[in-house]
């Protein structure tokens, strides 16, 4: 027996929203999104990655307009497990995220290109080591 049947689509969402990509008929009939999909907003949120359930769920790209990214794991529409976040300004994050916190171990890289390691919870970050190259 087969699962249900990959469609390939393009769709306009009531509210400008764009998603190109595969979905899936659920139980009851409801398209979803699932698969490989690129979903843009008027505004110019791109996101390039896995569906599931029709939310972000596996591997993918989340751009913003201010420049900000996230590259990595989602879990129902949020940064969760490994990835990467660049900030607006250039600051990044690379590590572990727990529902879009930055959670466990992880390395941030600041303006001056200095790059800390530690432990983060959240917004703190208590004992932060600087990461030396000699």
């Amino acid at each position: 027996m087969s699962g249900p049947a990959v469609l390939n689509i393009s769709y306009i969402f009531p509210n400008g929203d764009r998603y190109d990509g595969e979905c899936q008929k659920s139980s009851d009939d409801v398209i979803m999104r699932s698969g490989s999909g690129i979903h843009t907003t008027p505004n110019g949120i791109i996101y390039k990655g896995q569906w599931y359930n029709d939310k972000m769920n596996g591997s993918g790209r989340l751009e913003h307009p201010s420049g900000a990214v996230y590259e990595g794991e989602f879990r129902d529409n949020m940064f969760h497990g490994r990835g990467t976040y660049i900030f607006q300004n250039g600051a990044k994050y690379v590590g572990e995220f727990n529902e879009n916190k930055l959670e466990g171990e992880g390395e941030f890289t600041d303006l001056k290109g200095l790059q800390w390691i530690g432990n983060f919870h959240y917004k703190a970050a208590p004992g932060l080591k600087l990461k030396l190259d000699i």
